[in-house]
């Protein structure tokens, strides 16, 4: 599994590169910056959850690969605005200085809704039917919006300086972060003509990965370095957001940690079907240290 992760983390590397405008090209600065923010760095989980659940039906890579670069353009985007001042106000991504830091913060918002609406195009131009074009098309645009990853950012920065309920933090994850995971698999699922039944199935793991990314990343925002994360620590404690350690305290937010790597789990299993690539990614996801 770990050599198919490398592969697929090459691949859609590659295909990013080809996807995104050369930076030789005018405006050189607005292209520039989306390739300094797209490539080169980042776990690219979801663009791997992609074809690995495209796997499970015998998707050809090469008609998951629109779908692939879409998510990571996708997350590339909503990294570049969630550091910008307005919002989380951070200096460094993935080891290196922002795009607001490294550019400017007008470039920073361009290239971000740039790589937002690039992502739309790679789907239009996927290696598939109509009917999977658009299913992908709404699936992102679902994960991306008001009832998805911006909303869950609203809801993340009007919780600023309040105590969340458990509830509520799941609510505000399953949004901000689960969105775009849960797309993710569903998308390469979609692709590979799964059925409403498995849709269902994956979309029941889907969710538990996100709130498992999510515990996971608040965990380390207290345990990891900066230099681990490649991204500053300890911010959620500075702006006083409610986390998974601070509303259970951490032993018990690992111990929810570990349950919902159980329901992952069985969720895959009730599959009847080879999962070993998603479990890989999910035990990677729950157990990984930056």
């Amino acid at each position: 599994m770990k050599a198919d992760i490398e592969r697929w983390r090459n691949r859609v590397e590659a295909v990013l590169d080809a996807a995104l405008p050369s930076e030789n090209t005018e405006p050189k600065r607005l292209h520039q910056a989306m390739r300094y923010s797209t490539l080169g760095g980042g776990k690219r989980i979801r663009a791997c959850l992609v074809y690995a659940s495209g796997a499970l039906f015998n998707a050809p890579e090469e008609a998951l690969d629109a779908a692939a670069a879409a998510v990571e353009m996708t997350h590339a985007y909503s990294l570049i605005h969630d550091d910008l001042p307005a919002m989380d106000n951070d200096d460094v991504r993935r080891g290196k200085p922002t795009l607001h830091i490294a550019f400017d913060e007008a470039t920073a918002i361009l290239a971000g809704d740039a790589l937002q609406t690039q992502a739309y195009l790679s789907l239009t131009q996927a290696e598939a039917s109509d009917a999977v074009r658009i299913a992908t098309l709404r699936c992102l645009a679902e994960a991306s919006g008001a009832s998805g990853m911006c909303g869950g950012q609203q809801m993340d920065m009007d919780a600023t300086n309040q105590v969340l309920s458990l509830k509520a933090l799941e609510a505000l994850h399953a949004l901000k972060t689960g969105a775009l995971i849960r797309a993710s698999v569903r998308m390469g699922a979609l692709i590979g003509n799964a059925n409403a039944d498995e849709l269902a199935r994956l979309d029941q793991f889907a969710n538990m990965l996100g709130l498992s990314f999510q515990i996971r990343d608040d965990i380390l925002d207290i345990e990891a370095s900066s230099e681990q994360l490649g991204k500053t620590a300890g911010k959620d404690i500075e702006q006083n957001k409610s986390t998974y350690p601070r509303l259970l305290g951490m032993n018990e937010a690992k111990k929810l940690l570990d349950a919902h790597a159980e329901q992952m789990q069985a969720s895959l299993s009730s599959l009847k079907r080879d999962t070993s690539a998603l479990s890989y990614i999910a035990a990677y996801a729950a157990n990984r240290s930056q």
